[in-house]
């Protein structure tokens, strides 16, 4: 477990569409451009071994073309292919919010960022979710898999505990980067399962206009 007094003021960032990492989840992850191997190396020379991950941001009114607020990783396993890319995994350890884009000789993004606000990331759990129907969340989401033809194996998601069947599910199903950026910023564990049940909805009613949802 790192500590806040360990997280650094400037981290490298990762801009990948779509692509979530949420704290204490792990996302793997493909490396082949030559500015992100370079990150790659240069991250892992440092004792946190982070790199943030963010959603490119569509709103003009972020001139960097970033959003706000991301998620840090530490590089946790990675391996070498034969033709110099690198399969690797990253854990998430704490929320981030951008301040501003630093200058450098990276050929990659580096910003300046604040961990203020997300305390809890860094916990060993998140609040418990006391209001979670689980029963009726399954039976949403084996309608949702039904309608997109999609397969998993059910006795392990009924297995799972609450947050990581929320936080998994939010990181693996194919919404929107827009929507990814919502599950991101949810600030517990009962927001992010209330956006996804929504996003989960909305999807239904968009595969079926004779969808009926209760």
């Amino acid at each position: 477990m790192m500590k806040a007094a360990d997280l650094p003021e400037i981290l490298p960032v990762f801009p990948l569409p779509g692509a979530l990492l949420l704290p204490r989840t792990r996302l793997p992850l493909h490396i082949f451009e030559p500015r992100y191997l370079q990150m790659l190396e240069d991250a892992l020379k440092t004792p946190h071994r982070l790199i943030g991950m963010v959603q490119p941001c569509p709103k003009p009114a972020r001139l960097d073309g970033l959003h706000t607020i991301g998620c840090a990783g530490r590089v946790t396993q990675f391996s070498e292919t034969e033709d110099g890319r690198y399969l690797i995994t990253l854990s998430g350890v704490s929320r981030y919010r951008i301040k501003q884009e630093t200058t450098g000789f990276t050929p990659y993004r580096r910003c300046n960022v604040a961990w203020d606000g997300f305390a809890s990331d860094m916990a060993r759990s998140s609040d418990p979710d006391t209001d979670f129907d689980r029963a009726a969340f399954m039976d949403l989401l084996e309608r949702y898999f039904s309608v997109r033809n999609l397969s998993t194996d059910w006795s392990s998601l009924k297995e799972a505990e609450d947050e990581l069947l929320i936080n998994s599910l939010s990181m693996l199903l194919d919404f929107e980067p827009e929507d990814k950026q919502a599950l991101l910023e949810a600030p517990c564990l009962a927001t992010r399962r209330e956006t996804l049940v929504t996003l989960i909805e909305f999807a239904l009613r968009g595969g079926s206009n004779e969808e009926t949802l209760q």
